[in-house]
């Protein structure tokens, strides 16, 4: 089976091919275009922009793709595409494209949700021990996600307001770190000494010990803005000690939160996913956490954690088999992109 898979939910226009034979998947190609530099001037992603990008990149990355993977269109078994959460400018772009090759070469299309993938690029290349738990932090979406299996999942917690991912980006964009902030606050972070101590500084963990699995991200981005009014000297050590105490927050509660809904839901494995999963810190502090407490941890490789088309292609593996979606004919296959099952 070899699947086709677009990807333009927000600012990187991507496309895939993977095949499985027997449950076994490999990559044929993923290829990425980011418009991270275009944005970069306007400090965050502006709608009416990447989409104007996504339509001058869609078919050449479509092109790359099927050339690098060294298949034509008849090879091809399924089509999938984003169709959400996302910014709606943008997924028409990849929707509408995916439409007209399906049409053209006669194959089914699959609808794949965004988030689904996102967590699916835990199932490439690992064997995972049900049930788990996967913290899914983007700069779009904070979610604690409950699996029974591959193709059963139930989000249990979520942001009220801010992402993480926002989070970073909007404190980065306070200190004057520039866009993308996630990034450039974890670099920042990483050079942090015990001589460039704040005293005065003391960030909150906010929802720390809710009862629910719930995050909330706005305060502890205010906390940042008013404990920089308190400081005169806002030189380089200002942005390296406030860039370290913001992540130090940001993750004591994401870790804190994921660690004691696996407790609660008695699961084997703990999964991490999405554009902040790239995060060296997040990712050694939750194994670190996960590990000791029991479970098993895994998280994608840091070229799949980003939006990408492969985590499309992965996704639709597993949700064709659900939806037995019928191959080598022409269908237009409906499936239910809500976020909760029923």
């Amino acid at each position: 089976m070899i699947i086709f898979a677009l990807e333009t939910s927000c600012d990187e226009t991507s496309a895939a091919v993977l095949s499985s034979s027997r449950g076994d998947l490999k990559l044929l190609s993923n290829i990425v275009f980011s418009q991270i530099d275009i944005h970069k001037q306007y400090g965050g992603v502006v709608p009416e922009v990447a989409a104007r990008h996504h339509i001058q990149n869609v078919i050449p990355v479509v092109a790359e793709a099927l050339q690098k993977a060294k298949i034509k269109p008849s090879d091809i078994d399924l089509l999938a595409v984003t169709t959400g959460p996302g910014l709606v400018t943008s997924l028409i772009i990849g929707v509408e494209t995916a439409k007209v090759l399906s049409f053209a070469w006669k194959k089914p299309l699959l609808a794949v949700n965004h988030m689904y993938s996102h967590i699916a690029a835990n199932f490439y290349g690992n064997k995972i021990q049900f049930p788990a738990v996967c913290l899914v932090v983007s700069g779009g979406h904070t979610e604690i996600i409950h699996l029974k299996n591959y193709r059963q999942y139930k989000k249990i917690g979520a942001t009220i307001d801010d992402a993480a991912g926002e989070a970073f980006d909007k404190v980065a964009k306070l200190l004057g770190l520039g866009y993308p902030g996630g990034p450039a606050i974890s670099v920042y972070a990483e050079k942090f000494t015990e001589k460039m101590q704040f005293p005065n500084i003391k960030l909150p963990r906010p929802m720390i010990n809710s009862k629910d699995f719930n995050f909330s991200f706005s305060g502890l981005k205010t906390a940042v803005l008013y404990a920089s009014d308190k400081i005169r000297n806002k030189d380089e050590n200002y942005q390296i000690a406030m860039s370290h105490y913001f992540q130090e927050a940001a993750i004591d509660v994401l870790v804190s939160k994921t660690i004691r809904a696996a407790k609660k839901l008695k699961v084997k494995t703990v999964l991490m996913a999405g554009g902040v999963a790239a995060n060296k810190k997040l990712r050694e502090t939750l194994r670190n956490e996960a590990e000791k407490n029991g479970y098993k941890f895994i998280v994608p490789e840091f070229k799949l954690c980003t939006d990408n088309a492969a985590m499309v292609a992965v996704a639709a593996y597993y949700l064709s088999e659900k939806k037995k979606v019928p191959l080598n004919s022409y269908e237009k296959i409906k499936t239910d992109c809500n976020w909760e099952l029923k």
